[in-house]
Formats: C-alpha cells, sequence, structure tokens
C-alpha cells in the first residue's frame, strides 16, 4: 500500500475556517476538473480527491464559489468515504 498522505487535523480545520468572501477565487480548484479514481482503494481514493481539490470545503462549481459545512455526527472523512464508495 502506498504511503498515503492526509490533511491534520489542524489542516482540515483550518480549510473549514475559510471565509467565503474574502478568499481568493484563483486558489480554489473546479470540481468538474477533479476525477476521482474509483481503481483505487477507498483510502488512496480519499487522499487523491483531496489533492485535486486542495480544500474540500471551500472550491469552485462551474465558476460559482462553493462552501460546505457538516452539522453531523459525521466527519469530513466519513462522509467522503461514503460519497465516494458509491
Amino acid at each position: 500500500m502506498k504511503n498515503i498522505e492526509m490533511p491534520t487535523l489542524e489542516e482540515l480545520q483550518e480549510m473549514a475556517a475559510v471565509d467565503i468572501r474574502t478568499v481568493d477565487k484563483s486558489t480554489l480548484a473546479e470540481l468538474d476538473d477533479v476525477e476521482i479514481h474509483e481503481e483505487l482503494p477507498q483510502a488512496e481514493r480519499i487522499a487523491d480527491y483531496i489533492k485535486q481539490i486542495k480544500n474540500p470545503y471551500c472550491y469552485k462549481s462551474h465558476g460559482v464559489v462553493v462552501k460546505i459545512s457538516f452539522a453531523g455526527k459525521c466527519s469530513l472523512e466519513e462522509s467522503l468515504s461514503r460519497c465516494i464508495s458509491m
């Protein structure tokens, strides 16, 4: 298995704290440019997704800045795992 680089808890908290009103839009990834590599094992797929999207909490979709948050009991990693395993 590959050495998987995942963001630290502190890095994820910083990503989640990005202010959608002041973020530099040129630094955000476009969701349409992200590819889900289904052939990868789940943990590698999640790491690859985060590497491509840069900030899983704030990105662009068709040029529109999107910010997501999780109000439930699941972590981002758990939520991404469910989405990517579909």
